[in-house]
């Protein structure tokens, strides 16, 4: 047995036109089967709510049903609710634009496009102005980007220039956007001969790009408006311009701070030593304590760069290496090998090699693993 479509829809007998569209609207969102793939007795409830829209939602109808209850459509005296819908399907425009991002006016915009930007490391720390030039498509100049020669239009045929049509198939009544006139309701009489009626043509668009101070590699800059015209005058897409940042000689970014290696003679290593370093500005000292290692890394707190995400700047970190000399002159040579003569001992050795003298044991320790 039929319930009464009052309650279907949730209204009371009183209830105008807008309530009863409204209570349907909702509950056709709430139970059509593309929302709903898991529950097997939503369709039943969709077309439930739909035969009931179809009947209260006409005044005519209404008012039989009013009279007369569900009788009024059995047996010939009045259309079948099951039959082709006629005001349901206005509903259904508005809900299918929700569902499925479609059912009214196509819009219409131009395509986003992605421009890469190559900047040393010095202009993404500091912020630069740069000139760029894209290659895009632009409003045709001849016909002000409407496509038409004449500027005349006509109403399209196939929609009447409602930009909709409809199609219909048992229950489901969708509007879609005209797929000949794509939603303008009105054609073009005359096509432009510059663009042939597309109201765009390719050209090179110079631009001026602020890029703020801290960007990184593989930042983008939105640039709204600024992408390829929209056919026929419609609104612009965007340009994207992605940030990349050349290696760098000296320094290596990592996040907001800094990395460099800082090579030194072993007699600094193992002295001592005040040595300059680079910074981002200009240089500065540290201190090399005596017996450094190679790999021992120095803080420079504040000397690596503020992003655009940060409100202080990072650090900048020096990993010393200590380098071999090379091309040695005879006098040179025999110092060291002199030097070296003082290692014979191997206590001495191991007193002033704590990393050699290590690793030797640790070799030993191994061999006698694999010789049991």
């Amino acid at each position: 047995m039929k319930r009464c479509y009052y309650e279907v829809l949730g209204v009371p007998r009183t209830a105008n036109e807008q309530d009863i569209k409204k209570a349907f609207r909702r509950l056709a969102m709430k139970n059509h089967p593309d929302r709903c793939p898991g529950d097997p007795t939503a369709p039943d409830r969709f077309k439930e709510a739909s035969e009931a829209y179809d009947v209260l939602g006409d005044p005519e109808r209404r008012a039989l049903y009013d009279q007369y209850g569900h009788a009024a459509f059995e047996n010939g005296t009045a259309r079948h609710a099951n039959a082709p819908f006629g005001n349901v399907g206005d509903v259904f425009g508005d809900i299918f634009s929700d569902i499925f991002g479609g059912g009214g006016r196509r819009a219409t915009r131009g395509s986003d496009l992605r421009y890469v930007l190559e900047l040393d490391l010095e202009e993404a720390v500091a912020g630069v102005d740069k000139q760029i030039h894209v290659p895009t498509l632009v409003n045709c100049q001849y016909c002000n980007g409407t496509g038409s020669e004449d500027g005349k239009l006509a109403t399209c045929a196939t929609c009447r220039g409602h930009g909709r049509v409809r199609m219909q198939n048992g229950i489901f009544s969708i509007q879609q956007a005209c797929p000949h006139c794509g939603g303008a309701g009105r054609t073009i009489v005359t096509p432009c001969k510059h663009c042939r009626g597309e109201g765009r043509l390719e050209d090179e668009r110079s631009l001026a790009v602020k890029v703020p101070a801290g960007v990184d590699d593989g930042d983008r800059i939105r640039l709204t408006g600024q992408g390829e015209a929209g056919p026929s005058g419609a609104t612009p897409g965007d340009l994207y311009v992605e940030i990349h940042v050349r290696e760098h000689p000296i320094f290596k970014r990592e996040g907001d701070n800094l990395r460099c290696e800082v090579p030194i003679r072993f007699a600094q290593a193992a002295l001592g030593a005040t040595i300059e370093v680079p910074i981002l500005d200009g240089a500065t000292s540290i201190t090399i304590p005596p017996e450094t290692q190679t790999g021992q890394e120095f803080r420079l707190r504040g000397q690596g760069v503020k992003s655009v995400r940060s409100r202080q700047p990072g650090d900048l970190f020096c990993t010393v290496v200590v380098e071999t000399p090379v091309r040695l002159d005879k006098r040179q040579r025999e110092f060291l090998e002199q030097f070296e003569a003082t290692f014979a001992d191997a206590d001495e050795a191991r007193k002033h090699s704590p990393r050699s003298s290590g690793f030797v044991d640790n070799v030993k320790q191994f061999w006698a693993k694999m010789t049991g």
